[in-house]
């Protein structure tokens, strides 16, 4: 049976998508298709559907949604590594490994990253790049709805990478979005006394499931960056501050919550043209080391995968609530004007 169109999540612009049919395309030269069996909503999703655009990833009209796993349903000419029902799970981008960036083993900043949306969809074309560089077969025993979640997870591999945390030491995660809770999963794995900063009540009890030493609700603090230098060792401040929100004052407080000769890492995005203030004199003689980072590399999404797939992050609890292709826009847009508290939706063609 021939299938001509197939249903999808298009973005239009500014708060502005719709569920349409379109059409079902043949892959091409080094490209698969997928049937999308679950797909997962993000940040950077909502953060898109409220600008309307995404300056490197996405310009309307385009489908829309980039975090998911399926099934191979066809293959492109000169595809020899994948099969029809391979699950799989691809990311969203793939480097050039020919630029600057690439070849001094800075793939995220690749000059030529591509990337890919189309995940809120029946199914999804990926382009040989990607196919070839950044797409990884799940095993049986990986619920596709985990796979999913290996992007952002990806992203806070490779952050830790940039920035990493040892044994023993004493980090503070401020913010318990998704991302948020990855960082803290993985900071107790590898050994951390972790300080989990947030607002809702449940993350905060999810944070403590992964493991987090003590929690804080921002809400409940007068000071919260005296009660976070209360709460470490000599009352000196985190060894690594881990910001996790995004927002010019939270990057703000990171800053302040660091010992000296402590790392604050810069990972949540703010919006263009944010500044902050920097207390030069502290910066220069507390030896305070300040390290953002950005999106992911091959090598991190397939330490995601392994992480996923050996259960050592609790993918499950991450998700909380199943819903269909046709809520996908009234979800985006409860998410946009914060009437609905959710971690992560999984999206069930």
């Amino acid at each position: 049976m021939t299938i001509n169109t197939m249903r999808a999540v298009v973005l239009h612009g500014k708060e502005n998508v719709a569920i349409e049919e379109v059409p079902v395309l043949s892959p091409g030269v080094g490209e698969v298709r997928i049937k999308v069996e679950r797909a997962l909503t993000c940040g950077t999703d909502v953060k898109v559907f409220r600008r309307g655009h995404h300056a490197r990833m996405i310009q309307p009209p385009a489908l829309f949604g980039h975090e998911f796993a399926g099934v191979i349903e066809a293959v492109g000419s000169d595809v020899d590594e994948w099969n029809v029902g391979d699950r799989v799970v691809a990311a969203n981008s793939a480097p050039c490994d020919n630029c600057f960036y690439c070849l001094h083993g800075r793939q995220e900043l690749c000059e030529d990253l591509l990337f890919f949306n189309g995940a809120f969809a029946e199914r999804a074309i990926i382009p040989g790049r990607i196919a070839a560089k950044n797409m990884l077969r799940v095993s049986s025993n990986t619920p596709l709805e985990c796979a999913a979640m290996c992007e952002p997870l990806a992203c806070v591999v490779r952050s830790l990478e940039l920035a990493p945390v040892e044994p023993g030491s004493t980090v503070v995660v401020l913010g318990l979005g998704p991302i948020g809770l990855m960082f803290v999963r993985l900071c107790v794995l590898a050994g951390c006394s972790v300080i989990a900063v947030g607002r809702r009540e449940a993350r905060l009890r999810l944070a403590s499931k992964f493991g987090a030493t003590e929690t804080l609700n921002i809400d409940e603090q007068d000071d919260v960056v005296s009660k976070v230098r209360d709460c470490t060792p000599g009352t000196f401040g985190a060894d690594v501050v881990i910001e996790a929100i995004g927002t010019p004052e939270a990057w703000s407080s990171a800053i302040a919550m660091v010992r000296k000769a402590g790392t604050v890492n810069l990972f949540g995005g703010c919006s263009a043209g944010s500044t902050i203030t920097l207390d030069t004199a502290r910066l220069h003689y507390d030896e305070v080391t300040l390290r953002a980072s950005f999106h992911h590399t091959p090598t991190s999404f397939r330490r995601a995968l392994q992480l996923i797939s050996n259960s050592e992050v609790k993918a499950p609890s991450l998700i909380s609530t199943h819903i269909s292709l046709d809520e996908v826009p009234r979800i985006l847009r409860e998410l946009a004007d914060g009437e609905l508290d959710i971690i992560k939706a999984c999206v069930v063609s």
